[in-house]
């Protein structure tokens, strides 16, 4: 139990501290409000937990191989990013009621957690830290269970923090997209600054 309880606020630490997911979760609330936000939380959950159950089954080598293959697909998500962030930025300011597909920034938000070969390799040696060893399966999923609900908390906070900002920048929805615009590029640069570790 106390594992867990390190665990909690030791990953809670993490997700207060910005990276690529964060700011694309507070780029899509800033531009399409809460419900945008959430959806993205939940692909980068999505994304994230791909690399948990990496993790979860112990498959080193595959963790290893699937490093370097998202190495590849990494520079994809951060051309996509940075194309993004470039077109929302000059958005003009009337065209802020359109709103996102919604499976669109889903699978947005998947692909910018799945693909940053930093998380993985962080969450294959994060996680084993807080079981025994000999640990079983069961027992790394708890943990990665754990692990993945206090992210996807933090990071539903992170939406909520980014919507209750929209008014402030309703007046000025030029400004908005350029926010909005500046954290997608922000979001390509961390995800392209990732390094295997």
């Amino acid at each position: 139990m106390e594992n867990i309880l390190i665990l909690v606020v030791a990953t809670m630490v993490l997700v207060s501290i910005p990276g690529p997911n964060v700011a694309l979760i507070v780029a899509n609330s800033l531009q399409d409000g809460l419900r945008s936000g959430f959806v993205t939380v939940f692909g980068t959950t999505f994304g994230v937990a791909i690399q948990l159950a990496l993790v979860v089954l112990g498959m080193a080598a595959v963790i290893e191989l699937a490093a370097d293959l998202l190495q590849w697909i990494k520079w994809g998500g951060v051309l996509y990013l940075l194309w993004l962030g470039v077109k929302t930025w000059h958005l003009p300011a009337n065209d802020l009621g359109a709103i996102q597909a919604q499976p669109a920034v889903f699978w947005r938000g998947c692909i910018v957690a799945a693909t940053n070969p930093k998380t993985l390799l962080f969450n294959a040696a994060f996680l084993p830290q807080f079981v025994g060893s000999g640990a079983s399966a069961l027992q790394f999923a708890v943990i990665a269970a754990v692990f993945l609900g206090v992210i996807m908390l933090g990071d539903l906070l992170w939406a909520l923090f980014a919507n209750a900002a929209r008014p402030f920048l309703h007046k000025a929805a030029g400004l908005r997209n350029r926010v909005t615009g500046a954290l997608l590029i922000l979001a390509g640069i961390g995800l392209a600054l990732t390094r295997r570790a």
